[in-house]
């Protein structure tokens, strides 16, 4: 697939949105055949909305799963809606009707809100994913305020802790979340955000140790450059236009070849001895996992 980050525009604010973005991240690869892999299955994705979780969710949906999401109010409503007309399409006849549910997840009482949500509407919640996420880009450490930091780490990982829906989860469920090759490379350009993929690194390896007697799998994909409103609302515009270039492939990822990973960990077919373990979906990158 063709780079999607040259002689585009940054964005001015956050978090991005996926709608203004020139040229669009590709969310579906039309070779992609799907084989019913979560039939049956309801997946809560936070910050599904746009980027790789807007191609999860749509993939959750093509594979037969009733999908929940989150988004942020009064900066991604196109976006949502755009996404639930899109697995509105996609849905399978059993499946039932995609909902969004807005939250700030940096704070326990929102996640609880919106997992108690999603089992009041499915009843039941099989599937997990953390994906919801925030990025600055700053040069020095001296440049990170605690407001900032603070906000990076209440949206980056302690989501991830308040996303507790361990009672509704039963063997067979999965926990999948999302840590960038940042948490193995290192970023000196956004240091606050690597500390917090890191510490997700760590999070799904001691939470899948933890979970392991009760059959609940955790697993986690470490994303590579990857086309996004993350990053569009985030580099510079040079970087922005040389972004993914430095991988082997030489180019970043389309959120839809990403997608399938999470596939993959979701579905007690083809992972049920994973847990514990990450992707890495990041165009040749070797790091040290």
């Amino acid at each position: 697939m063709a780079s999607s980050a040259q002689k585009s525009q940054k964005q001015q604010s956050r978090p991005g949105k996926e709608h203004v973005m020139d040229p669009r991240p590709q969310f579906f690869n039309p070779e992609y055949k799907p084989s019913n892999k979560l039939q049956g299955k309801v997946a809560l994705v936070t910050g599904g909305d746009s980027g790789i979780g807007r191609a999860v969710c749509y993939y959750f949906a093509l594979e037969g799963a009733t999908v929940a999401f989150t988004y942020v109010k009064n900066h991604e409503e196109k976006d949502r809606d755009e996404t639930l007309q899109m697995l509105n399409e996609a849905k399978s006849r059993e499946a039932k009707k995609p909902i969004a549910i807005s939250a700030d997840l940096g704070y326990e009482e929102e996640c609880k809100k919106v997992i108690d949500a999603t089992v009041q509407e499915f009843g039941k919640l099989d599937i997990l994913v953390n994906d919801a996420a925030e990025k600055h880009f700053t040069t020095s450490v001296e440049e990170i305020t605690e407001n900032q930091l603070e906000r990076v780490f209440r949206t980056n990982i302690f989501s991830q802790f308040f996303m507790h829906a361990l009672k509704h989860m039963k063997e067979g469920s999965a926990i999948i979340n999302t840590t960038s090759v940042m948490a193995y490379t290192g970023s000196p350009t956004m240091l606050d955000y690597t500390a917090t993929k890191g510490a997700i690194v760590a999070f799904t390896r001691g939470l899948a140790l933890q979970l392991a007697e009760r059959g609940i799998r955790v697993n986690g994909v470490a994303a590579g450059p990857t086309w996004t409103p993350l990053v569009h609302s985030t580099f510079p515009q040079q970087l922005l236009n040389n972004f993914g270039n430095d991988t082997p492939m030489g180019r970043p990822a389309q959120t839809c070849e990403l997608a399938p990973s999470y596939v993959f960990l979701a579905s007690p077919q083809c992972s049920s001895y994973f847990s514990g373990q990450f992707l890495h979906p990041n165009g040749g990158m070797v790091i040290n996992t």
